[in-house]
């Protein structure tokens, strides 16, 4: 490449960077009962990573989605673009959770190249601390109580291998003052000088210690906690961390 070149390649790529951060969602959003902080962090200009929360016209609570294209680079963020355009279609839509993954599921599989799929989980949190949530391939949330935590175990395959794929949904209970604990695997396969994972059991012990903090400071925790690990290694994957917090009830 020329000098010219590279430098409107290096505009480009700017560019496509902003446009990708201005679809991320509002952060530390409060609704229905609930609070959300979040951290996007790309490995490179732009990300494979997605992540999303919205709260539906007309209906109480929250809907989130967090996800991660295969590969990385500019194919992965294009692809990711997409896969938010179509959700955020189908979610207006007020369909069911399983019907609004399966509908996401073909129309993705059915536009993208074989050779690229994506991993997701996205849920719907209630008012009343109802939480119902799909996983398609993706890392297992984490249910954050005070000492203890729960992984909920993913059900489905990942977005766009096969066209018909079907999306059973999970329900839980999450008290005022738990937390759900999304990322991608960006989080718990980072790895120290030795070589190490950071891991799911090193992400369960220092979230369970946290619960009932705030979400900010949840997100915030967590970030520190695999930068400490990971600290003189190059980043080599796409980072998201989302805390979902159900805040505690005041009286009157």
């Amino acid at each position: 490449l020329t000098d010219s070149e590279r430098r409107e390649l290096e505009r480009d790529l700017e560019l496509a960077a902003r446009i990708q951060n201005g679809l991320l969602p509002k952060n530390d959003l409060r609704s229905g009962g609930w609070e959300v902080n979040y951290h996007y962090e790309a490995a490179g200009p732009v990300s494979g990573d997605y992540c999303d929360v919205l709260s539906p016209d007309g209906q109480a609570g929250l809907l989130f989605l967090v996800g991660d294209v295969s590969g990385k680079g500019v194919a992965a963020s294009l692809l990711m673009s997409q896969l938010h355009a179509i959700v955020r279609t189908l979610a207006g839509t007020g369909a069911p959770l399983p019907q609004v993954m399966e509908q996401a599921n073909r129309v993705f599989c059915e536009n993208t190249p074989s050779s690229h799929y994506a991993t997701l989980v996205c849920g719907t949190a209630l008012e009343s601390g109802e939480v119902e949530i799909a996983n398609a391939g993706h890392c297992r949330p984490l249910l954050v109580r005070p000492g203890s935590t729960q992984m909920l175990e993913p059900a489905g395959l990942p977005i766009g291998l096969f066209c018909n794929s079907e999306y059973p949904t999970q329900r839980i209970q999450v008290a005022p003052g738990e937390s759900l604990l999304l990322h991608t695997d960006g989080l718990v396969e980072a790895r120290n000088t030795a070589g190490v994972e950071y891991g799911t059991d090193r992400l369960s012990a220092l979230a369970a210690g946290l619960c009932p903090r705030s979400a900010r400071e949840l997100t915030a925790a967590v970030v520190a906690d695999v930068r400490s690990f990971a600290r003189g290694m190059p980043r080599q994957d796409d980072l998201t961390v989302v805390t979902i917090r159900r805040q505690e009830q005041h009286a009157p």
